[in-house]
């Protein structure tokens, strides 16, 4: 059944056409070439607009990343003959659901592989940036460490802190437990409160409030999609909110926050330090951040495991058979349950 519970998947005669916007890992492109008639994307070069469009009318099965935009105008555009965007990925923010669904094409997802990867990512930019790792590291590397002192680099420790978890899915809870092991204190805001028993599990406290959250957390860390509702979510006015000294950590999208107002409190102080996985302008990044001793940058690697990206793969793979026999994908996204 397709996002808006009207049936749409078609047995395929002969081996379904699949375009795959990116280099994949090795085993799950030589899998797909087994299975299908697979174009795949051998030099890695993310497609134009263009590239989208003639690829869309010319496969039954489109595979895109993260980093490809599957807007409503591409999808009216798109061949008679596509039935399925096979996102490899979690995320769904990039393609128009609404979108897809009216032109009866459906959407499947990665849910889950990448859960546990980003969740450790998190966790060390939640140590990193308060124990200055990234300072430290400079230091050694341009050889200015002079020796041990008692007042030298200190940071903060973990112990006893409040940290702010805005988002409970699947990677929130998953950096919940395994900040209570470094003793934090776990609060957090989502849309509903979490069972008693799960909240018990992970020691953690609901807020009603994101304001509220906002202004208790040293270390604040953000785990919810890229929507109407949330871009800007961390805006001027929160960042103002925050503590003193906190520190922001944004592994999710980098449309929940306004990154302007963000590195005015790092300059200024007001914020102790940020861990960033995402930036507005990919790849490119503001050489404010860059300069930024009290900011850990990484480039998108949330996801990036060997492990992580193959059972993507192999999730990617499962969803476009069972979509190319007739039957329902595991992984389907419904666009009502999105929302």
């Amino acid at each position: 059944m397709d996002q808006t519970g009207e049936t749409s998947n078609r047995r395929v005669a002969g081996k379904p056409r699949v375009i795959v916007t990116r280099h994949l890992l090795p085993s799950i492109e030589t899998r797909m070439e087994e299975l299908f008639d697979a174009r795949l994307n051998a030099d890695d070069a993310p497609l134009s607009r263009e590239a989208l469009i003639a690829a869309m009318n010319d496969c039954d099965v489109l595979v895109p990343t993260v980093t490809d935009r599957i807007d409503a105008d591409l999808i009216a555009q798109a061949g008679d003959r596509l039935g399925l965007i096979a996102s490899f990925g979690a995320g769904t923010d990039h393609i128009d659901l609404a979108a897809a669904a009216k032109r009866k094409i459906m959407v499947t997802n990665t849910p889950g592989v990448f859960t546990d990867d980003t969740a450790d990512l998190t966790m060390a930019l939640i140590i990193g940036v308060p124990r200055r790792l990234r300072e430290g590291t400079a230091l050694i590397r341009r050889e200015a460490w002079t020796g041990w002192a008692p007042s030298a680099m200190l940071g903060h420790k973990l112990g006893g802190k409040v940290l702010g978890i805005v988002g409970m899915g699947r990677i929130g809870q998953a950096v919940a437990y395994r900040a209570r092991a470094f003793g934090l204190e776990i609060r957090y805001h989502n849309r509903h409160p979490l069972p008693q028993a799960v909240e018990a599990m992970f020691g953690a406290q609901y807020v009603e409030k994101l304001d509220d959250l906002v202004a208790q957390s040293d270390i604040l860390t953000l785990h919810c999609p890229a929507t109407a509702d949330t871009r800007g979510l961390i805006d001027t006015r929160r960042i103002g909110l925050m503590k003193p000294g906190a520190t922001l950590v944004n592994t999710a999208r980098a449309d929940l926050v306004d990154y302007d107002a963000m590195i005015e409190a790092l300059e200024s102080g007001h914020l102790g330090g940020a861990g960033l996985d995402v930036f507005p302008e990919e790849p490119k990044v503001d050489a404010r951040l860059v300069a930024l001793s009290n900011v850990i940058a990484q480039p998108h690697i949330g996801s990036a495991t060997v492990e992580g990206r193959e059972a993507s793969g192999e999730k990617v793979i499962a969803n476009i058979r069972f979509w190319a026999d007739g039957h329902r994908p595991p992984d389907q996204v419904l666009e009502a349950l999105v929302r």
